[in-house]
């Protein structure tokens, strides 16, 4: 066993030598971090030579794409890589032989530039010029993006191997890992078990690949991606190919297709074919015999779009394995099942080394340095976890990817998964369902279309085809609905956490930034920070009783984050009641009206006051009742259990017809419109732990008079709202009939350059216009800045506002 000073760190072991462990092992190092073990059970890149998915890798690097944190991911790895030697920045270039095609790079530009990324759209002739072997004539357009280029993956992986054993750190090859040891109470990772050895660790961090369910399953975990062969071919010389200049990699996304340049060949990536699951607990090997037959239609197409390759055939061809999640993101962090083990898994060449910087900032710093919360190991629910849901889920992302994705288009199967006690009721008024977290969700009801005859004339503008996928202008008219009369919200995939003991409020106010220590009955909304005072989620916690809080919170991560700080004397259990409870938002106007004459409770606003918690029964129905609202109106969240859902539903919906209140069900576009007109942030979407408190506009919910501590206070030292130097602010477009789906740049006059970009987005049915919110610099998030979002390519007009939009008095709410 290597014995090293203990002053370089924790033992960590790294199982895996392939691109994501070697770079993961500089990192660390570069961070002073020298206890650090790298096996690898085939040869070292040191030795010359590369296994696994390293060693076959195509090396594409491409930045731009949907999401911000890839795209930041792969801008480090640009960078590294670059430094290190070992990138050729040969620019990439997508073509469009379709007009959806040609809308989707406009869009890609407007992400481009909202993510800093530098790129331009070009003509056909421009393409033609760019890459000469192309028939431009059959190109509409192109995205050419200078700064994207190949790795050297095999090079990569040497030296940046070699930096870190300059550093101390030992790379050990042909040492296959037999098992992972924990701590006697099964609590945490002790060691690494080898066919040459144990090595002992309180840090094992899983950088195996598409073999990272293998190592999982040593350790008693189950890691949740699925392996897949595609396919990679290189031709023969191609007439007319000058070896010298290097081509820019050309993207044929119409045909799933990607080509590049070698020497004077070309190599042909498809991912036309059908989805090739493989077992990583049979298969020893990263490169699968090559199915010509598979490949054939890929060929003709690649042939079609370059014809010289008409007259070239192809050399060798391989099925190369690789990785993709559930989600088609990575795997980052620790294991929300064992304490030490940790993953760096379902990376590709893009993003291998920004990934692996984001690890080691995790590991030493204790977080990532900027926003990684969509690659966290802890994000999928147990239901998204089965092999089954992961072996469809993943088969579907390497379908779609380089399909134009619609940020709300919802996985294909498997469907429905998870549905509320009110789905059937939904479905009988013609709900229209996407899906988040594995729950169907509805956006609006077509049984609600008669109201749209009672709006005024332009009430909803038209919208093009994009903005109009999966949405309805029936969902204006619940909105309005809930603003006038009444409406019912399936609140039921929040999730909810059930916190209880004696040590239950020293652990929440320990970790929250709110006032918690109040009155059996009351309801609070409050932040829980990381130690760098960023926001980890938000939360509302009622407290049901001395020992007792209910935590409406953002998801598994959460439940997560507080197991993991609980103390260890048992005097605090945190349980997910999720799955057997469900929820219903009672809100609007006449929302007393409707619940009132159905309980024996007091719901009159001195009774009930704004921002508190009771139990009663609603027809025979027992709930827990919170007086809190997301969509700026009265009413309530009534709880009850999942078995009592479909009466809860029935006893409001009879009452209301009885009554005549007009109550409707309302669906996810009209909540998010109403919420968007209040100023309601939505953590992951408008903020992360990327941002502080102030920053975000949230700074009301710091208590900055506790006499107590809590996570994150000493970090929020001399930070204010008017010290931040970015902000999360208020748009409308000024053009009531413009649309913005989030993601796009915004820009201040008379700049080229992205001052901030859009996070969401939604038509307001109040205002009557477009609300939006996007991140800008501080000096222009003053009221009445005008700026311009950029959206497919054009300039709409718009200007920041004094938040909230609707019923700043909060008149609605306190009545």
């Amino acid at each position: 066993m290597v014995q090293r000073p203990a002053d370089a760190g924790p033992e960590v072991v790294v199982i895996g030598a392939g691109i994501v462990g070697c770079a993961l092992a500089d990192e660390l190092t570069a961070r002073g971090w020298r206890n650090v073990t790298v096996l690898e059970r085939g040869p070292l890149p040191t030795e010359g030579r590369t296994v696994g998915s390293s060693g076959h890798a195509p090396g594409l690097v491409f930045a731009t794409s949907p999401s911000r944190t890839l795209t930041h991911l792969a801008r480090y790895t640009i960078e590294k890589y670059a430094a290190l030697g070992c990138f050729d920045a040969v620019g990439g270039l997508e073509v469009a032989t379709t007009r959806e095609r040609w809308a989707d790079l406009a869009r890609r530009a407007g992400l481009a530039a909202s993510w800093g990324v530098t790129a331009e759209l070009l003509t056909p002739e421009q393409c033609g010029r760019r890459w000469p072997l192309l028939d431009a004539a059959r190109v509409l357009g192109g995205f050419h993006t200078p700064g994207d280029g190949l790795a050297d993956s095999p090079l990569a992986c040497r030296r940046q191997a070699e930096r870190a054993i300059a550093r101390g750190a030992t790379f050990l090859g042909r040492h296959a890992v037999t098992g992972v040891e924990r701590t006697p109470d099964g609590r945490r990772v002790a060691g690494v078990v080898t066919d040459q050895g144990t090595f002992a660790a309180d840090v094992v961090v899983s950088a195996a690949g598409f073999w990272g369910p293998v190592i999982g399953a040593l350790a008693g975990l189950s890691v949740p991606l699925q392996p897949l062969a595609h396919q990679y071919a290189r031709s023969t010389p191609v007439p007319g190919l000058d070896p010298g200049p290097r081509l820019p990699i050309l993207r044929h996304q119409d045909r799933d297709l990607y080509l590049r340049q070698h020497g004077d060949r070309l190599g042909i990536g498809s991912y036309a074919h059908r989805p090739m699951p493989v077992d990583p607990f049979a298969t020893p090997a990263s490169e699968l015999p090559f199915g010509a037959e598979e490949f054939a239609a890929s060929w003709a197409d690649a042939a079609e779009l370059v014809p010289a390759l008409a007259e070239a055939r192809i050399a060798e061809g391989l099925d190369g394995v690789f990785s993709f999640t559930p989600d088609g993101m990575p795997l980052l962090g620790e294991s929300p099942e064992l304490r030490g083990f940790w993953l760096a898994e379902a990376v590709w060449v893009t993003h291998s080394a920004g990934a692996a910087r984001a690890v080691a900032e995790w590991l030493v710093d204790g977080r990532p340095g900027s926003d990684v919360h969509a690659c966290e190991a802890d994000r999928f629910e147990e239901a998204q976890r089965s092999p089954r849901y992961v072996a469809e889920r993943g088969a579907q992302n390497f379908v779609e990817v380089y399909d134009v994705i619609h940020p709300l288009d919802p996985p294909a199967r498997p469907r429905p998964l998870r549905t509320s006690p009110f789905h059937t009721r939904q479905r009988e008024l013609g709900g229209y369902f996407l899906e988040g977290g594995g729950w169907e969700r509805p956006h609006w009801f077509e049984a609600n279309a008669p109201l749209l005859s009672a709006l005024e004339p332009g009430a909803v503008p038209a919208r093009g085809a994009w903005a109009a996928r999966h949405w309805s202008p029936i969902a204006v008219a619940e909105a309005r609905a809930t603003r006038e009369r009444v409406a019912l919200f399936d609140m039921t995939p929040l999730t909810r956490l059930e916190v209880t003991g004696p040590g239950a409020l020293a652990l929440l106010r320990r970790l929250t930034t709110g006032r918690l220590n109040r009155r059996t009955g009351s309801v609070t909304y409050t932040l829980m920070l990381d130690e760098a005072g960023g926001v980890r989620s938000d939360i509302t916690a009622a407290r049901l009783g001395p020992e007792h809080w209910q935590i409406g919170c953002n998801g598994p991560r959460d439940l997560v984050w507080l197991r993991r700080r609980m103390p260890d004397d048992g005097s605090v259990a945190v349980r997910d009641i999720t799955a057997g409870t469900c929820c219903l938002g009672v809100w609007g106007p006449r929302a007393r009206d409707l619940v009132q004459p159905l309980t024996d409770e007091d719901f009159s606003h001195r009774g009930f006051p704004y921002f508190t918690a009771k139990r009663a029964f609603v027809g025979h129905v027992p709930v827990t009742a919170l007086r809190v609202s997301y969509v700026g109106e009265l009413g309530w969240e009534l709880y009850t259990t999942a078995d009592l859902g479909a009466a809860l539903w029935d006893t409001l919906w009879r009452e209301a017809e009885e009554r005549g209140l007009g109550l409707v069900a309302a669906g996810r576009a009209a909540f998010d419109s109403l919420r968007l007109e209040k100023g309601y942030r939505a953590w992951g979407r408008d903020l992360s732990y990327e941002h502080d408190p102030y920053e975000a506009g949230l700074g009301f919910a710091v208590r900055e008079d506790r006499a107590e501590d809590f996570v994150g206070r000493a970090a929020l030292a001399g930070r204010s709202a008017r010290t931040a130097r970015r902000r999360l602010v208020c748009l409308t477009l000024d053009d009531p009939a413009a649309v913005v789906l989030g993601g796009e740049p915004v820009r201040l006059p008379g700049e080229t350059a992205a001052a901030g970009y859009v996070t969401s987005a939604g038509y307001g049915a109040t205002v009557g216009r477009t609300v939006a919110y996007a991140w800008l610099p501080a000096a222009a998030a003053d009221p009445g800045t005008a700026v311009h979002v950029e959206y497919f390519g054009e300039k709409v007009p718009a200007t920041v506002r004094e938040e909230p939009l609707v019923d700043p008095e909060m008149a609605r709410l306190r009545c």
